[in-house]
């Protein structure tokens, strides 16, 4: 989850600081090129602390989950090799030359590096997916001497939950992006700085998230479906659905509810049928209830418990959801007031633009543990425990002792960020007639 508090808005800002340079470059209007130096700056901020935040993950995997690593090392290994030896290294490298290129390369190749540093991070970003859409639903493989050996790399490369996963998280970058570039915009309107200038950068920032908002509010609930079929207790465990029905309504909040001793909510707001249609594409379709699922596993994998913590996936699901509308709705406020050019007056919505920085974050995290936490107790969907999945050999003290490290330092990247970032977005940047500094010297 921390990682990914740095992954999307650099998925995000990336586009949006190369439309930028590409309007500058098409137009040779300078007040792009000011933008695409201002944003540029913070995209490079967010991408040296993202970097470090996820070199950890991969030491991890081998430290502290050894079972788990040899169980899926065969079939991990393969998408992760391709995502740091292909798509990060195109990424980071045409990065490099896009930091370093500004007046060494011309104009039209200096653009072509950031594309193409843009294509490298959608590109890591699909294959760290399949990498962990395997374990929500494995596809191609076999179990050899009790470890996973990959059967088809297609299988894996085109598998349907990682394909739906992807468009969700990619939209989600997308959400990131437009909506921190329209936060900082309305901050410098808010203090009366360069209006004409972050008005331009609040328009580019609307057009995307309008669109991308609501289209992701469609992809997140059709995403539903492919849960659905891959983990029906993840589905039944985000309402709190202790018995099968069909139809089924989604509850909006309910209090109480959460026990398999209290089955029956004390106060419930419900839309009808809508589970049904998030869960399955029909307003009369089935849902199976915990009883029923707790059941089934049971028999196919013996005995224990096999619910996750119901009442963290259900709000958990809610409070992405919830984010998910504030959002377009605060996009949609904002492109009317730019269409009847009130958006430089409008102090309550610039106010509210700059508080909904974070809700992208909120939404983020809240899936990610629903994603998660929603999988337990298993590690690798139906095949791996996670109990069983850890390193024997590391006590509990050392990983006390190795979570209190990480913290601290993970702190302390944090605080790094937050400085930096509000250093070069803060609204006492140079004025109109001031050079923004180029991204290779602030970096």
């Amino acid at each position: 989850i921390y990682h990914f508090l740095f992954v999307p808005l650099t998925l995000g800002l990336g586009p949006l600081v190369a439309i930028m340079q590409t309007l500058w470059y098409r137009s040779g209007d300078e007040a792009w090129l000011r933008l695409t130096r201002f944003f540029g700056t913070l995209l490079l901020i967010n991408f040296a602390i993202g970097v470090a935040t996820g070199l950890v993950q991969e030491f991890e995997f081998g430290m502290n989950w050894s079972e788990y690593s040899k169980f899926v090392g065969n079939v991990f290994g393969a998408p992760l090799a391709i995502e740091g030896l292909a798509a990060f290294m195109l990424e980071s490298t045409f990065l490099g030359l896009w930091i370093f290129g500004w007046n060494r390369l011309s104009p039209r190749l200096h653009l072509a590096t950031l594309w193409i540093a843009v294509a490298g991070s959608w590109l890591s970003g699909y294959f760290i997916l399949v990498a962990n859409s395997w374990m929500q639903h494995p596809v191609g493989y076999k179990i050899v001497n009790g470890q996973a050996q990959l059967t088809s790399v297609w299988a894996l490369l085109s598998n349907g939950f990682a394909l739906r996963a992807y468009l969700h998280t990619m939209l989600a970058g997308l959400i990131f992006g437009s909506m921190v570039v329209l936060g900082i915009c309305c901050w410098h309107l808010l203090r009366g700085r360069d209006v004409d200038l972050f008005l331009k950068a609040a328009k580019l920032a609307l057009i995307v998230a309008v669109p991308v908002t609501l289209l992701q509010l469609v992809v997140g609930n059709r995403f539903g479906a492919a849960v659905t079929s891959a983990q029906s207790m993840k589905i039944a465990a985000s309402e709190a659905q202790w018995n099968t029905c069909q139809p089924c309504g989604f509850s909006v909040l309910q209090i109480g509810g959460f026990t398999s001793s209290d089955p029956t909510p004390s106060f419930s707001i419900t839309i009808p049928r809508l589970l049904s249609y998030m869960a399955t594409g029909s307003f009369d379709g089935q849902v199976q209830g915990l009883n029923q699922l707790q059941t089934q596993e049971q028999r196919k994998y013996g005995r224990g418990n096999y619910m996750p913590n119901i009442r963290v996936i259900y709000w958990s699901m809610r409070v992405m959801a919830f984010a998910g509308v504030l959002m377009f709705l605060v996009a949609a406020a904002g492109a009317w007031l730019y269409w009847k050019k009130k958006l430089e007056r409008a102090r309550w919505f610039q106010w509210t633009a700059l508080a909904g920085i974070a809700l992208p974050y909120i939404a983020a995290t809240a899936g990610w543990i629903l994603t998660e936490m929603g999988r337990q107790p298993w590690i690798v969907q139906g095949l791996l425990l996670t109990s069983k999945a850890n390193s024997p050999s590391v006590s509990t003290t050392w990983l006390g002792i190795s979570l209190g490290v990480f913290i601290g330092l993970y702190l302390a990247l944090g605080i790094v960020d937050f400085v930096l970032m509000r250093r070069y977005a803060r609204p006492d940047r140079p004025g109109p007639q001031e050079e923004l500094p180029v991204p290779a010297v602030t970096y």
